[in-house]
């Protein structure tokens, strides 16, 4: 049987954690079948992309629908997806519509301005770490904290509700590992933790990112109560599971290459660079985006993709396409120029790419200042515990010494 002719079952096994290549599959398909029919784990087929153009393509064709993929009988990549009310699963004008109304907070010039407060909760954080019992799990003390820490800020949620909406969340996104009964209590717990919420702010207006969706919402009416709720939600659990899982392998690569760490160490200007590249080399999105259906027939890399049909993204095989990146898996924090798509591309590109661009900067540059030079892995690679039936690879803990 051909690679034209195989039927391959979608997402591929993840690669050793002592490897840092995305699976060797999307290898073999971006030279031998760019554009191949795959199988989803609810028995579903995709069309699976895998070479940087395609995949750039199909970010910013029309055709190609979220929103489509939120109706009911489309195909169904597990258990949970974000929903049709959410910014996630919506397609202009709706899209352009909800992300109007926080684009003001996350501009560059608006991120750039909760510099001296992120600095401020990286400081704090590292300090926890430096008086931490080793070994100390980086995931729990800094890469999971800082990012709950600074959204939870930003949208006005107590912080001392986060250990029970990150396990909710944690169910929200899973891939395969919860039922649809379980992924369904999650959400609905998250929403009546909301419903709280919003309507605290409806007593005492307040000007966080939850008190301005919740003014959109009652005095412009631009958007509904169900679009506020998933809204949120979205903000929420996201906004700091991107961050945080993103981090946390960053800071594992980066102790995996120690020579790349020092070349840091001496020279903290590369940091910036060496955040796109940590995030272009081993994203912990290395599946795939949401997917997509076609609302008409489309043709990709010579493939005739017929109306309703779903389309996979695989963002992690194009950061490793030879044709745009030389020596794609070597792992450089001086590459430029690095045109990855870790944050996806066209009218869904990540909303805080840019926090979470400065997050990942102060945190690292945060760490490599304060922990001394002797910062190492605590236990052997192969005792590390990856998070499983996730869309995206990783880490649940991080234990290191010096």
């Amino acid at each position: 049987m051909s690679i034209d002719e195989e039927l391959l079952a979608f997402p591929f096994p993840a690669p050793p954690p002592e490897g840092f290549e995305p699976p060797e599959e999307f290898s073999r398909l971006r030279d031998k079948a760019p554009v191949s029919r795959v199988t989803l784990p609810t028995g579903d087929r995709a069309w699976l992309l895998t070479r940087y153009a395609d995949v750039r393509q199909a970010l910013v064709d029309p055709r190609l629908s979220r929103a489509a993929a939120e109706q009911s009988g489309a195909p169904r990549m597990g258990n949970t997806s974000p929903g049709p009310k959410t910014i996630l699963g919506m397609d202009p004008p709706d899209h352009s519509r909800l992300r109007r109304l926080v684009m003001q907070a996350f501009t560059a010039r608006r991120v750039e301005s909760l510099r001296p407060r992120i600095q401020q909760l990286a400081d704090e954080q590292a300090g926890l770490v430096l008086v931490a019992p080793h070994p100390v799990d980086l995931m729990s003390c800094f890469a999971l904290s800082l990012p709950i820490k600074v959204i939870f800020e930003l949208l006005g949620v107590p912080y001392e509700d986060c250990d029970r909406l990150h396990a909710w969340s944690e169910v929200i996104f899973s891939l395969g590992g919860h039922t649809r009964e379980e992924v369904g209590d999650a959400r609905g717990n998250i929403v009546g933790y909301l419903r709280g919420l919003i309507e605290s702010r409806r007593q005492e207006p307040t000007d966080d990112l939850l008190g301005v969706l919740v003014h959109a919402r009652d005095e412009g009416q631009s958007l509904s109560e169900e679009e506020l709720l998933d809204f949120a939600m979205i903000l929420m659990t996201v906004g700091h599971q991107s961050t945080s899982n993103s981090l946390g392998i960053a800071l594992f690569t980066l102790l995996q290459h120690p020579e790349q760490l020092e070349l840091l160490r001496k020279k903290p200007e590369l940091v910036p660079g060496a955040v796109e590249e940590l995030l272009r080399h081993n994203p912990f999105v290395f599946t795939g985006t949401q997917l997509r259906v076609a609302t008409e027939d489309v043709e990709i890399g010579g493939v005739t993709i017929r109306e309703g049909e779903a389309v996979i993204a695989a963002l992690g095989s194009a950061n490793h396409d030879e044709e745009i990146f030389a020596d794609p898996d070597r792992f450089d924090v001086e590459r430029t120029p690095n045109v990855h798509l870790s944050f996806g591309y066209g009218v869904h590109h990540c909303l805080g790419a840019q926090l979470a661009r400065l997050e990942m900067q102060i945190a690292l540059r945060t760490l490599i200042e304060k922990l001394p030079d002797t910062l190492r892995l605590a236990v052997p690679v192969e005792w590390l515990t990856w998070k499983t039936g996730l869309t995206a690879r990783a880490l649940a803990n991080l234990p290191v010494t010096w």
